[in-house]
Parts: structure tokens; C-alpha cells; sequence
């Protein structure tokens, strides 16, 4: 959503509305094949990459990033208004480049997962502290996604829901923060992991993020998404079929095999 958030130099932008031509043409490749797609917006924080931005990363406070990433600048609160600005436009890129929805990936160890933990949120003010206040930033960028694009327009929210460090937010922290979350106007929660990052030391076999997912899916009343080392059809079908959980996602398996 911003050019100092980026982790990697293949990342796509969209920070700048020289960016939608690029961007719709790669949605009308895949309305080609009468299939939707949702544009995940996302800041890295402290995990953003200074060789790739040249510049210094940012973060809720200067803590070293447990995983990823060096020791970042601690964000003002002005800067964070910055950043609930930034995402906001960069949905209104995505709608613009004709995407049929947008996720905002407040997960993997990136910066909204940064302000939702306490290993990496040390904050004394609004944004720091108790859960309430450490969901706030999440909560103020949905506010302000649905206030530009209205209710109808497809909203995801992928949400870092278990740390699994030490001194990290639990599951039972995760369900908590996507309640808050969730009430904001979120359509769709995607359930995966927060600072351990997307594949968390010990995890192994199909739906490794599922239990996550399911309990997260007891607690709301909108489709929940599971993940995690999914790589057939029959794994997925039985996740839903279970009713562990409403939706799975799959990436790295369909990146190894696309047919």
C-alpha cells in the first residue's frame, strides 16, 4: 500500500494510480475465465525489505522483528493515520483496476499482525496495550475501506490468529481480535498465522492452520476461510464437508501445479 512496505521486489504496488492500467489487465486475464478476483493490499512494517524500498522500515515500536526484518522506527500517530489513508486508497486502486473485492492481510508477521502482537507492540497510547486497542488499526482501516466503497463491495480480512511464540497472541486472542474485526463490515475472515508466520515451526500435514480457522468459525457469523499445506481436492472437500470451516485457500500447491 506504500512504497517503504514493501517486502520483496517482485511484490505488485498499488500505491499509485499509475498502477491500474497493469492492474486491469491482469483482472480481464482471469475474467477471461469467468472467475472472480480480490486484491490483497498489504504494508510489511518491520518485515519490509530497506533493500528493496531504500528506505527504513516502520513498525508499532522499535522492537527487532522476531522472524523477519530489523529493528524499525516506531510510528507516530500521525504516520498511522498515514497508513489507514494508504490502505484505503490502495482499495479504491483495486476497485478502480475492476478487482471484485479486496483482502487486507493483517497476517504472517506484516505490519498490521505487528500492531496486533504484544512481542512487537509496545505502545503506551491508543494503539497499544490491551487487545481493544492493539485490533485498533485493523479495525480503523475496515472503517474506512467501507466508508469509501460502501457495503456492498466484497471485503476480506486475512488475520494472523495465533502467533505460536512465546508471549504471542493465542488463538483465544485471535477469536477475540476477529470479533472486533469482523464487526466492522469484514465479509469474509481468512484464518492463518501471525509472527510465526505462514508456515510456523511444527506445523506439518493438510489444514495445519485449520483448528485456528474452526474455532474462529464457532465465533462468527460470516464464511471463514482455512490454510495451510492443503494440496488436493479431497483434503479441501473434507475440511468443508467437516464443517470445519466454510472456505479453504491454497497457493503454494497450485503455484507447484497449476493444472
Amino acid at each position: 500500500v506504500t512504497k517503504n512496505g514493501k517486502t520483496s521486489s517482485n511484490q505488485l504496488g498499488a500505491y499509485s494510480s499509475e498502477f491500474i492500467p497493469g492492474l486491469k489487465q491482469l483482472v480481464n486475464a482471469v475474467h477471461e475465465f469467468d472467475t472472480p478476483i480480490v486484491l490483497q493490499i498489504n504494508h510489511g512494517g518491520s518485515a519490509a525489505s530497506s533493500t528493496v524500498t531504500g528506505m527504513e522500515s516502520v513498525g508499532p515500536s522499535p522492537i527487532i522483528h522476531p522472524k523477519r526484518g530489523g529493528k524499525p522506527n516506531p510510528l507516530t500517530l500521525d504516520e498511522i493515520e498515514d497508513i489507514i489513508k494508504y490502505f484505503k486508497e490502495a482499495a479504491m486502486i483495486a476497485a478502480s483496476a475492476g478487482f471484485d473485492g479486496v483482502e487486507v492481510h493483517g497476517a504472517h508477521g506484516f505490519l498490521l499482525s505487528q500492531f496486533l502482537s504484544p512481542l512487537t507492540n509496545r505502545r503506551r497510547d491508543e494503539y497499544g496495550g490491551d487487545l481493544v486497542n492493539r485490533v485498533r488499526l485493523p479495525c480503523k482501516i475496515i472503517e474506512e475501506i467501507r466508508s469509501e466503497l460502501g457495503h456492498s463491495y466484497p471485503l476480506l480480512y486475512r488475520i494472523g490468529a495465533d502467533d505460536l511464540l512465546p508471549g504471542g497472541i493465542t488463538i483465544d486472542d485471535g477469536v477475540e481480535a476477529a470479533k472486533y474485526i469482523a464487526e466492522k463490515g469484514v465479509n469474509i475472515m481468512d484464518v492463518s498465522g501471525g509472527l510465526g508466520g505462514s508456515r510456523g515451526e511444527g506445523l506439518v500435514g493438510p489444514g495445519f492452520f485449520i483448528p485456528q480457522a474452526s474455532e474462529i468459525k464457532k465465533a462468527l457469523d460470516i464464511p471463514v476461510i482455512g490454510v495451510g499445506g492443503i494440496t488436493t481436492a479431497d483434503e479441501a472437500d473434507k475440511f468443508i464437508r467437516l464443517e470445519k470451516v466454510d472456505l479453504v485457500a491454497v497457493g503454494r500447491a497450485i503455484l507447484r501445479d497449476p493444472k
